[in-house]
């Protein structure tokens, strides 16, 4: 019932934010040959609903939202839905694989930080995650792609894969599983290589927030007294970080690093259009260009639909990791 009501609230605002801004639908979806002549202006008007009033217009939107329709988009001239379902897996499986990199980078780097604590490995590691967090992502994905891919040619340019290679018939739309499981590996290799730059640099934000939060974290719970009495008992020092300190250094990490996917799915636009990744990014950037109210509001409401998700998909995992959490 809450997601719901989140949903109404979400679209309601979206829809009335969008139709707020001060330009004109049409003239950013017709040719200028086009807005010279009234007819075609008018039919174009009729055919979205720009005619009526915003409240008529929102009354109609709700209306179709119920039943499950968000509306179709007036840039492509297909469901919003459907659009939805073709640019989401591309978004997803770069989020998957920045939020690997973030996760094993983070925890490694945090622990290793904590174990050495004011060496110069810690002061080196806590530079590189203050400027994971600091330096922004769409100026980093510049610089990255300028020195791996035009520079040195280490990686592949822009794009999902090759120009020339022409992807699995079907499937999830998920590449790299797609490519997998129909026994093409030169094309996973593709994949992976194109995911390589997009992916390290959406995991180096939340990589930062991971290594600092695991840190602070660690070196709480390596204070505790159950660790003192474990050394005392003559366990060994990794012995302790394994088995004792790391799993009950986690339940924070988690909180972070599940925020953090929800942002790698909704924030991307400027770094998959610098990366020319055909998802949601890219969909949502170009349907704000040309005020594509329905596909502006069918991202929105995605984004807000996959945040509930994960933070309850959080709340679940606490419960797992630690059995002192107990929900009633």
């Amino acid at each position: 019932m809450f997601l719901l009501f989140l949903l109404f609230g979400v679209a309601l605002f979206v829809f009335i934010l969008s139709h707020l801004v001060p330009s004109d639908p049409v003239a950013a979806n017709l040719s200028q040959s086009a807005l010279n002549n009234p007819e075609i202006v008018a039919a174009f008007k009729e055919k979205w609903g720009l005619d009526q009033s915003l409240f008529s217009q929102l009354l109609l939107y709700f209306q179709h939202l119920l039943t499950g329709d968000l509306g179709t988009s007036i840039r492509t001239g297909r469901p919003v839905f459907e659009d939805l379902m073709q640019f989401f897996p591309a978004t997803l499986e770069l989020s998957i694989v920045a939020m690997v990199i973030a996760l094993v980078l983070g925890i490694l780097f945090g622990t290793i930080s904590a174990i050495f604590r004011n060496k110069a490995i810690d002061h080196i590691i806590r530079t590189v995650s203050i400027s994971g967090v600091s330096v922004p992502s769409f100026w980093f994905a510049l610089i990255m792609l300028n020195i791996f891919s035009s520079v040195l040619g280490i990686t592949p340019g822009p794009g999902r894969i090759d120009a020339r290679a022409a992807t699995p018939e079907g499937g999830t739309g998920l590449l790299l599983l797609d490519s997998m499981m129909s026994g093409n590996f030169q094309l996973f290799g593709d994949v992976a290589m194109h995911l390589i730059l997009p992916g390290t640099v959406l995991g180096f934000f939340t990589m930062g927030l991971i290594a600092r939060q695991t840190r602070s974290n660690l070196l709480e719970v390596l204070s505790m007294d159950y660790i003192r009495t474990a050394r005392s008992k003559g366990l060994k020092e990794s012995g302790i970080i394994v088995k004792h300190a790391i799993s009950n250094a986690m339940i924070p990490v988690i909180t972070v690093a599940g925020i953090g996917f929800c942002n790698l799915l909704g924030g991307m636009v400027l770094v998959e259009n610098i990366f020319a990744w055909p998802g949601i990014g890219q969909y949502a950037y170009l349907s704000a260009v040309s005020l594509d109210f329905p596909a502006i509001c069918g991202v929105s409401l995605l984004i807000a639909f996959i945040y509930v998700v994960i933070n309850l998909l959080i709340d679940i995992l606490y419960g797992i990791i630690d059995p002192r959490v107990r929900y009633k």
